[in-house]
């Protein structure tokens, strides 16, 4: 058995997993929000790492970040009060796209 998660935008539901779908092309399919998963690799990042390497305002950065949340490119995890991100399985889509 591997150690890889599964996906989490296949679902038991076709009408679930279609809605999983496009959440998902609505994250990648923004340049910058494909910026912001090259930025985040594979280890945890947090937002104010994430900002000095993208340079993007802590509000802009973090609209994308809930976008890309929400398309299960990323995870979010809370620690020590401190947001950390990294990219999921389905965020490393971007290794594979055009800059």
């Amino acid at each position: 058995m591997s150690d890889e998660p599964k996906s989490k935008t296949v679902t038991k539901s076709i009408d679930e997993t279609r809605q999983y779908h496009i959440q998902y092309l609505r994250a990648v399919n923004s340049p910058l929000r494909r910026s912001i998963l090259r930025a985040l690799g594979a280890d945890w990042m947090s937002l104010k790492d994430l900002q000095v390497a993208t340079k993007l305002s802590f509000e802009v950065l973090e609209w994308h970040l809930q976008m890309l949340e929400n398309g299960f490119c990323i995870e979010k995890k809370t620690e020590k009060g401190t947001s950390m991100y990294r990219v999921t399985q389905e965020g490393r889509i971007v290794d594979y796209l055009e800059l």
